[in-house]
């Protein structure tokens, strides 16, 4: 009866544990919807701020506001891709796989409103990097990523919460530590390039869809020349698939 009791009670702490892990996801993902991102027009030009949830709410008319967005591709010294499994308390894509890290400069730090040779866009990955896995600072600092390119898409989700933005192209290889937030990643995974079409149909999630768009178009070529992205980049003309 005792050794019942006990199980009983253990039982009950790890559920309750998992319920309140549960319930501060949520709340911290609730809190970043009060962000302002950085409102842009089709040629990147900044118009202004609104909400990260006014920018994803899907409009009656179908539609989402156009904003600013980067991705990071991050490397390691071996050549191979960080993905992660975004976590199920995500607002916008829950429980889908993407690359590294995928986020928003803020318009209320003003140096990620910096336009120069897009270091606010920099600054706002090293950022991101720390807080959703974990990565020190010094080592993604703002020099060592590589703009390539950005890509306008639009994906309007599940028809309540979407995307619709330039997104700023980062490439980053480096050997770098790594302690996933559980809030914003259940699972992160290194994969080869030989092995990419497998592993991403072994996947038991969808991806993302500037993921996939990403994937589709211009990924394997990228890969393919870690060494030589100078010659792949495209920083006047933004990318429309």
């Amino acid at each position: 009866m005792i050794r019942r009791a006990l199980v009983n009670l253990a039982t009950a702490a790890r559920a309750y544990s998992v319920q309140t892990e549960a319930a501060k996801a949520r709340h911290l993902q609730e809190v970043a919807l009060r962000e302002n991102c950085i409102l842009v027009d089709v040629n990147d030009r900044p118009l202004g701020l609104a909400s990260k949830k006014d920018c994803h709410r899907v409009s009656p008319e179908g539609r989402v506001k156009l904003h600013r967005a980067f991705s990071v591709f991050l490397f390691n010294s071996k050549g191979e891709m960080l993905i992660q499994r975004r976590s199920p308390h995500k607002i916008t894509f829950p429980d889908t796989y993407t690359n590294a890290c995928c986020s928003h400069p803020l318009f209320d730090i003003d140096a990620e409103r910096d336009e120069l040779n897009a270091l606010g866009i920099r600054r706002a990955a090293q950022r991101r990097l720390n807080y959703e896995l974990g990565i020190p600072t010094n080592q993604t600092r703002p020099e060592n990523f590589h703009y390539i390119t950005r890509i306008h898409y639009e994906d309007v989700g599940d028809g309540v919460w979407g995307e619709h933005e330039i997104d700023y192209i980062l490439f980053l290889q480096k050997d770098v530590d790594l302690k996933p937030n559980p809030s914003e990643v259940s699972e992160i995974r290194y994969i080869r390039r030989e092995n990419l079409d497998r592993e991403i149909e072994s996947l038991d999630a969808p991806l993302t869809p500037w993921f996939n768009l990403i994937l589709n178009h211009r990924l394997r070529t990228w890969w393919d020349n870690l060494r030589h992205l100078k010659k792949f980049e495209d920083l006047q003309n933004i990318q429309r698939f």
